[in-house]
């Protein structure tokens, strides 16, 4: 039996909105706004691919086993580069390596700025699935599987610091920040 919207808000102003959500499909979870120019809550639906595979045919075992940059293959062909997960400075590619050339549902924010369009995941999950999505953490929990916890990950890196005490903090050996007034 077909139920006609107009028929639904007929039931739901006499009997109160809660008959209204019992008919009312689910709703995708809507990513946490960040506040970033030009985002917009979405959940994408695609198969997860390499970056540098798709776009310049140089390809890795396994999409570079969490290692390399990710994205997302829309079913309309739209590729969206994946920059980032919900840790602070860390992208994705640790949570969406698992999913290499499997369809998922991505939620996040994507960020259509003029310049680049980005998409940065907050969960995932298989394609298809009802289950909640997964947050995009796992970079997190292998940087202190290794390290240990650090309240600032990046600051206690140790990766980084011994890249900043060789080139220096802007990246250039000899190139310092100007002093704060």
């Amino acid at each position: 039996m077909r139920i006609s919207t107009a028929f639904i808000l007929r039931i739901a102003a006499g009997l109160g909105v809660a008959v209204l959500a019992a008919f009312a499909p689910a709703v995708a979870q809507a990513a946490e706004p960040w506040g970033i120019p030009h985002e917009k809550p979405v959940v994408l639906k695609g198969r997860v691919v390499e970056a540098l595979c798709h776009l310049k045919g140089v390809c890795a075992p396994d999409c570079g086993a969490g290692k390399r940059q990710l994205g997302i293959l829309e079913a309309d062909g739209r590729f969206r580069l994946v920059g980032k997960g919900q840790v602070d400075f860390a992208g994705a590619a640790p949570d969406l390596a698992g999913f290499c050339g499997r369809e998922v549902e991505a939620d996040g924010l994507l960020i259509e700025n003029p310049a680049i369009t980005l998409f940065f995941a907050q969960g995932v999950r298989e394609a298809g699935s009802t289950a909640p999505f997964t947050p995009t953490e796992r970079f997190k929990t292998q940087w202190e599987a290794r390290n240990g916890a650090a309240p600032e990950w990046w600051r206690a890196d140790p990766e980084s610091n011994a890249i900043i005490a060789e080139t220096g903090p802007l990246g250039i050996k000899g190139l310092v920040p100007k002093p704060k007034p």
